[in-house]
Formats: structure tokens, C-alpha cells, sequence
């Protein structure tokens, strides 16, 4: 039994592969279908759908802690992932792409859904307590790592294949065929790289049914928790706005200025969005944890709420002026997701702070898919809204939206000491 190998040859790549197909099926789709000609209404329509499998993630996580073990599930989730982004870049030259590819995304959506239930799992299991808290930050800088990787290296890269190539058709299977192999290649590496935990195990049939009641328990405390209706509408709701706009962002940068878009290469929104913007993301995100590390969430709560709202002017302004100047382009992106990184913070704590209790880790995951229903929601009818009024009206309407954001957070009761070191 290989119960204490070290967490550094095995978590960093594990939390890479984690994050690496979740951005392949929410943001680099989005891309490839605007390069391929897809209208913004089904684009977004179809791609929030991709949402549905960690919105019902909770409801299939005991079957993963059921049967066979997590370490199974996770490299034989990862070699079926790398399959499908190749059948996804078979799917792009053939007639029919876009039902193809949309059936496929479907399916690296539940493996990565299942993926994720699998290796959370494990990292509780292949750890002692003092270790997972020494490497929290370490996966959550590699998946932020895989953040850079899928918005910004995968994006740039088949940026410079078009160019390449001549044809979008031909850069996007080549890319597709890359994430491929990148996938298969973490999961031979994960074959042999994780360690075999003594209690990560199969269940017996016994088990199996206290795991049911279980279930059925920590769903019932959940809902009988104290301000659950105001939990869910923040759940629901804090993110409204952002749910609307990350649809449609990277079809504004790549739309014509014809069309009201800024016009940017395939190669540009890699270096824009998916660079500097993750790293103005990740220094917000940062600076929000120290934040509330020294004065606590709900001294913090206002103003994370106006940094996450406010900065989405920026889209306002970029509409309207239309800019050339990269270096503003740039500039305007940087400011808004370095916001929407500090104010951010205040959601994913707020989870933790409604989740303490008896089930943590379960309530938890209940929490976060209700943050995936509010992401999915808005989004199906955020590509309908952007043709029906333009995208100058599409982002002032974001920001009416802002409204909710402020409103859902005025409900909130937050203890004072709560996240202070």
C-alpha cells in the first residue's frame, strides 16, 4: 500500500486535470462555436445547458463513493475525457458538427462532474488532516494554473493554427486533438503517480443503503438550516449579472465592429481574456482572501459586493467607444476580472460559512450546485437578449442586473468573526 507518497507528485497534475476539462466545456465551446459560425443565441442557449452536471452532481456522488474506488474513477474519468475532446475534434469537419459536438461536450460535462466528486474525495483520503490543509492552496493555484492553460495557452494556440492553417475547421480539430492527448496523458500518468489509500475502498450492499439513508439526511438538514430561503436566493442570484455576461464576453471580443464587437483574433482573446485577465483574477482573488483573513467576511461583504458588480461598466464603455487600442482593451479587461476575483471571495465564503455543521463537506457541495443552477439559468437566454437589443444595451442590462446582486446580499446575517485568522 502506497498510503503516504508525496502530495507533491500527485496533487498538482490531479487539479490540473480537474480544471482543464470544466474550462474546455464552458469556455473554450463558447470560442470554437463563434469562430464557427454559430449564432450568439444558441451559443449561449446550449452552452449553459453544459452547466446541468454539477448543478445535479450531488445527487450521483454516492454512486462514485459506492462503487469502486476514487482512484479508479479518476484516471478511468480522465482517459474517457481524453477520448471525447477527440471525438470532439473528429466532430468538427463532419456535416452536423455543432448537434455532434454539443452531444460529446455533454459527455466530458458528467465525466468532469464525476471527476471532480472522485478526486475532492480522494484528496481527503490519500491526506492526514495537517497535509490537505497544507495543500489547499497548492490545488487551488493549480487549478488556476489550468484556468491560464484552457483560457489562454489552448486559446492562443489555435489562434496561430488558423493563421497556420487557413481554415478554422482544420486549427480547431488539431487543437482539440492536442487537449486530447494532454487528458490521456495525465490519466497514464495518474495510473501510476496516486497513491492507494487503505480506506479507499468498495462499499458492500449494507453500506450502500446506510449511504442512502445518509443521503437522505443530509439533505433534509440542509433545507432545515436557519435563513435557507435567503441562502438560496443568494445562491441563486449573487451572480446574476456575471452568469449573463460570461456568455456572451468572448463573442463581443471576437464579434466584427460592424456587429458591435471589438474585432479581437483568436489568438488575442488568449492573450487578453484567458492571460491577463485570469491573472487579474487570481491577484483579486488573493487580495480577497488576505482581506477577510484580517477584518472577516461581513466587514468585508459591501465592498466585495461593489467590486464584483461596478468594474462590468468597463463592457459599457467598450461597447460604446469600440477602442483599437489594445493596450485600453487590455487594461479594461484586467480591471474587471481583478474585481470580479475580490468580490468572488465573498460568495465561495459565504458557502462555507452556510455549510458548517454536522455535514460540511456534503452541504457544501449542495451549495455549489445551486451556484452552478444560477450560472446555467440566466445564461440559456443571455444570446437571446444580447440580438434582441445589442450589446450597448445587452451590458447596460448586465448592470441593472447588479440590482439583485446587492439585494440578495442585503438578506444575509454573517457572524463579524467569521473568517477572520
Amino acid at each position: 500500500m502506497q498510503e503516504n507518497r508525496n502530495g507533491w507528485s500527485w496533487i498538482p497534475t490531479l487539479y490540473f486535470a480537474e480544471g482543464l476539462p470544466y474550462f474546455a466545456v464552458t469556455v473554450i465551446s463558447v470560442i470554437l462555436y463563434k469562430r464557427m459560425g454559430i449564432n450568439n443565441t444558441d451559443i449561449a442557449l446550449y452552452t449553459s445547458w453544459l452547466y446541468l452536471p454539477w448543478v445535479i452532481k450531488p445527487f450521483w456522488s454516492p454512486i462514485v463513493e459506492m462503487l469502486s474506488t476514487r482512484r479508479q474513477w479518476i484516471y478511468a474519468a480522465q482517459l474517457f475525457i481524453g477520448a471525447m475532446f477527440a471525438a470532439v475534434a473528429f466532430s468538427i469537419p463532419a456535416s452536423g458538427f455543432f448537434q455532434w459536438s454539443l452531444a460529446i461536450f455533454w459527455l466530458v460535462a458528467f465525466s468532469s462532474a464525476t471527476h471532480d466528486i472522485a478526486a475532492d474525495g480522494f484528496y481527503m483520503l490519500g491526506l492526514s488532516e495537517e497535509q490537505q490543509s497544507f495543500f489547499s492552496g497548492i490545488r487551488s493555484i493549480f487549478y488556476r494554473v489550468a484556468t491560464i492553460f484552457g483560457q489562454g495557452a489552448i486559446i492562443i494556440v489555435a489562434g496561430r493554427l488558423e493563421e497556420a492553417t487557413a481554415s478554422i475547421t482544420t486549427a480547431w480539430s488539431i487543437t482539440f486533438a492536442i487537449l486530447a492527448g494532454i487528458m490521456v496523458l495525465l490519466g497514464g500518468i495518474h495510473r501510476f503517480t496516486l497513491p492507494t489509500p487503505a480506506n479507499d475502498i468498495s462499499r458492500n450492499i449494507s453500506s450502500v443503503k446506510e449511504a442512502m439513508q445518509k443521503f437522505g439526511e443530509i439533505w433534509s438538514t440542509f433545507f432545515k438550516k436557519p435563513g435557507i430561503v435567503q441562502a438560496i436566493l443568494f445562491m441563486l442570484l449573487f451572480r446574476l449579472p456575471e452568469a449573463q455576461l460570461v456568455k456572451l464576453l468572448n463573442p463581443f471580443l471576437l464579434d466584427s465592429r460592424d456587429a458591435g464587437g471589438l474585432a479581437l483574433s483568436t489568438e488575442q482573446i488568449g492573450i487578453t481574456y484567458g492571460t491577463i485577465g485570469v491573472i487579474g483574477l487570481i491577484i483579486g482573488g488573493i487580495a480577497g482572501g488576505v482581506a477577510i483573513s484580517k477584518k472577516g467576511l461581513k466587514y468585508w461583504l459591501w465592498p466585495m459586493v461593489a467590486a464584483i458588480s461596478i468594474p462590468d461598466l468597463v463592457y459599457v464603455y467598450l461597447s460604446m467607444a469600440q477602442p483599437t487600442g489594445q493596450l485600453i482593451i487590455d487594461g479594461c479587461i484586467f480591471v474587471e476580472q481583478m474585481g470580479y476575483g475580490f468580490g468572488f471571495t465573498a460568495y465561495m465564503m459565504y458557502l462555507i460559512y452556510f455549510s458548517r455543521g454536522k455535514y460540511p463537506t456534503a452541504h457544501y457541495a449542495i451549495s455549489t450546485a445551486f451556484m452552478a443552477l444560477g450560472m446555467m439559468l440566466p445564461g440559456m437566454l443571455s444570446g437571446y437578449i444580447q440580438e434582441l437589443v445589442g450589446y450597448t444595451n445587452f451590458f447596460i442590462w448586465v448592470m441593472v442586473c447588479c440590482v439583485a446582486t446587492f439585494a440578495v446580499s442585503g438578506l444575509l446575517k454573517i457572524d463579524p468573526d467569521f473568517g477572520k485568522k
